[in-house]
């Protein structure tokens, strides 16, 4: 049964980090498959950019799994999505499509592998969406979510060929 619950009992640093993790996730879409720049595309991806930072500082609020002091390995995603962010915004700037697509690619699927991470058991979004299913519950999510990336990358490709 779902409940947000462990979210509302959570610190307000967990709750400004899904918030903002949420607003990127929700944005990706509109972001990254736009077919050109325009006014819709420039505004998502500057929420989006702000989701992003926003849940990439945020992170550094949360020392619960500290590895190395206060940090753990997911910092070291953090500091990347930021630098990621800086490069990516760089490159439009400077009109570099490619890199800007290359580099906002790069943080979108960041992103997913960081919010399959939250539904390991013992984190706070397992215990939302998949409490009493342990590991065998996470499995089962991130099986259907990688045959789901393999499914979406075949339609592109294939509708790429088609173009």
């Amino acid at each position: 049964m779902t409940s947000f619950d462990p979210l509302f009992n959570a610190p307000p640093a967990i709750q400004v980090h899904v918030a903002a993790a949420m607003l990127a996730v929700v944005l990706t879409p509109v972001a990254l498959w736009r077919r050109r720049r325009d006014r819709l595309h420039r505004v998502a991806g500057y929420a989006w950019v702000l989701g992003m930072a926003v849940a990439a500082l945020s992170s550094f609020a949360i020392t619960e799994f500290g590895v190395v002091g206060p940090f753990s390995p997911i910092h070291a995603l953090s500091v990347a999505t930021l630098a990621g962010l800086v490069v990516g915004v760089r490159a439009a700037i400077r009109g570099d499509v490619r890199g800007h697509r290359a580099s906002m690619t790069q943080l979108s699927l960041a992103l997913a592998v960081a919010g399959m991470f939250t539904l390991a058991p013992g984190r706070i979004a397992h215990r939302m969406v998949m409490d009493g299913t342990g590991w065998a519950g996470f499995a089962v999510v991130a099986f259907l979510a990688a045959a789901g990336l393999v499914l979406i990358r075949r339609w592109r490709r294939g509708r790429g060929a088609r173009a």
